[in-house]
């Protein structure tokens, strides 16, 4: 399914994106994809750091074209200089005991400037009012995480660095196997493996208010997210 966004280069359209990316690491899928390098590529600068979300992602692809490059296909997505035009519809004349034809849904694109209607958030809250009432848990996936974890400098206590990774413990969060890489000049990083409980977990929280905060960025400089995908 194509995702379409409006006028990147406009507050209203990197709102948009941001408030896309709360939810997601990429653009499309579950890995950094051409889909990614497309929506990056619409940028004329950095986005503000006032948009967190896009801005994360922006450093993130940075980083990856910087240092290996993006190959994997996505799943589409287009690109408009300008939001979608408001068009007055034209008059018809009166249909005496006949309905409108019901417009085809595009199912191809999402319009992420389209706002719901009264129906459907009516609708929406009735939804989650009746999951909430049966007290079912909707059906979560998995997914595997390779991150990248990088000391301060060759001065930095690996040992600790992992049992500083390891001690963030939660539910829907399980630590798999790592390896320390040479990175240079006497530095390495560590590889490390994770599962996550995807309604539980998001990799880009774990990574900014648990893994690069207090008190483990006593040995932790950065993390980045290798690969990503569904279990």
């Amino acid at each position: 399914m194509a995702v379409t966004f409006y006028n990147l280069n406009s507050q209203a359209g990197v709102k948009k994106l941001d408030e896309y990316l709360l939810t997601r690491s990429y653009i499309t899928g579950y890995q950094a994809s051409k889909d990614d390098v497309t929506v990056y590529g619409a940028f004329q600068s950095a986005p503000s750091s006032e948009y967190v979300n896009v801005l994360r992602w922006y450093n993130h692809i940075d980083a990856l074209l910087k240092r290996s490059g993006v190959t994997a296909e996505g799943k589409g997505v287009s690109i408009s200089g300008f939001s979608p035009p408001c068009v007055e519809a034209p008059v018809s004349p009166p249909v005496t005991d006949a309905k409108a034809p019901a417009a085809e849904d595009d199912d191809d694109d999402i319009d992420l400037f389209g706002e719901e209607t009264e129906e459907e958030k009516k609708a929406a809250e009735e939804r989650a009012a009746a999951v909430k009432a049966s007290g079912r848990k909707k059906e979560s996936g998995k997914s595997s995480v390779l991150l990248d974890v990088k000391p301060w400098d060759d001065e930095t206590d690996m040992k600790k660095l992992e049992e500083a990774v390891r001690s963030v413990q939660m539910e829907g969060l399980h630590w798999g196997v790592s390896k320390l890489v040479p990175v240079g000049y006497g530095i390495k990083k560590l590889q490390i493996m994770m599962t996550i409980v995807d309604d539980l977990v998001s990799v880009d929280t774990l990574i900014e208010e648990q893994l690069t905060s207090e008190p483990a960025n006593e040995y932790i400089q950065s993390c980045d997210i290798v690969a990503f995908n569904k279990i």
